[in-house]
């Protein structure tokens, strides 16, 4: 995902969550993935696909149990 693309991608999840302290980085190495951050704290990664003649993006996040309880 170039700086373009993770910026459009990161504007429509500040909108849809509004979350203005949710950013989208660069992952090191991969170019058809990103991570999400809310401040600084990682929460998911957002996957590129463009296999079919539709362009979409997929954001995974992992809950881990001891994250939930109280």
């Amino acid at each position: 995902m170039d700086k373009a693309e993770i910026a459009k991608v990161q504007n429509y999840l500040q909108r849809k969550f509004n979350c203005p302290t949710l950013t989208v980085r660069a992952r090191p190495k991969k170019t058809d993935s990103s991570e999400v951050y809310l401040g600084d704290e990682f929460i998911g990664v957002l996957f590129r696909d463009d296999e079919d003649e539709d362009l979409s993006w997929t954001f995974t996040m992992s809950i881990l149990e001891i994250d939930v309880e109280e």
